[in-house]
């Protein structure tokens, strides 16, 4: 049977157009698949699970470090007690609890050590010891006691130096030292010998932070 040439000819076009249209079907169908689970399952299901995952994983980081402090604890707590048995032995703050009690103890630290130094207050005497309140503006509350002391130059020298090398850690500040010809000392009439040294200065050291002042100075 004959087949006209110009009949297949004229069908020939039409298997583009088949394979053109099957591959826009195909796209249609997977930009459709594409938009249902970005509108239905990613909101629902994906993000959810990624946002669970998130959690775990830092849930899981949370529970690494603590388990790693928990088996570092015996070593902090060796190292705590050793620094607490050196501030004992060597006591920096004050081992007042309060302000008041504080600044009697400084007072009589300065009595005993003045008396020390010259016996008798010969040579040297206290004139003046007034406490001095100021404003907390720090973690460590400090107490100062503002003295005035008439003394020969050789025992000042032994005050001061008792005074800072001592325990618990004291300070001076405010240093001030004028020279005077003659001064005189309680019970005498007399001015008592030349070169006497009008001193004043600040004394002064630190409470021991309690508990309750740490977390307020770690809260802010």
């Amino acid at each position: 049977m004959a087949v006209d040439p110009a009949v297949l000819t004229r069908s020939e076009p039409a298997a583009p157009r088949v394979e053109r249209d099957r591959w826009l079907a195909l796209g249609l169908l997977v930009a459709a698949v594409a938009l249902a689970y970005l509108v239905l399952v990613h909101p629902w299901w994906t993000a959810p699970m990624l946002e669970a995952q998130e959690r775990i994983d830092t849930l899981q980081q949370r529970e690494l470090r603590q388990r790693m402090q928990l088996e570092q604890a015996p070593q902090v707590a060796q190292r705590l007690a050793q620094v607490q048995a050196q501030q004992a032995r060597q006591p920096g703050f004050l081992p007042e609890n309060s302000a008041e009690l504080a600044t009697a103890g400084l007072v009589q630290r300065l009595e005993a050590v003045v008396a020390q130094a010259s016996p008798g207050n010969r040579s040297c005497a206290i004139s003046n010891r007034s406490p001095l309140s100021e404003p907390r503006r720090d973690r460590y509350a400090r107490v100062v006691v503002q003295v005035r002391l008439r003394c020969g130059s050789p025992e000042l020298a032994t005050v001061l130096y008792a005074l800072e090398s001592g325990a618990p850690r004291l300070f001076v500040g405010n240093l001030n030292i004028l020279s005077s010809r003659g001064y005189f000392l309680p019970g005498n009439t007399q001015p008592t010998g030349d070169g006497g040294l009008d001193v004043s200065f600040d004394l002064y050291g630190y409470l021991r932070p309690s508990a309750t002042s740490t977390e307020v100075a770690r809260a802010r």
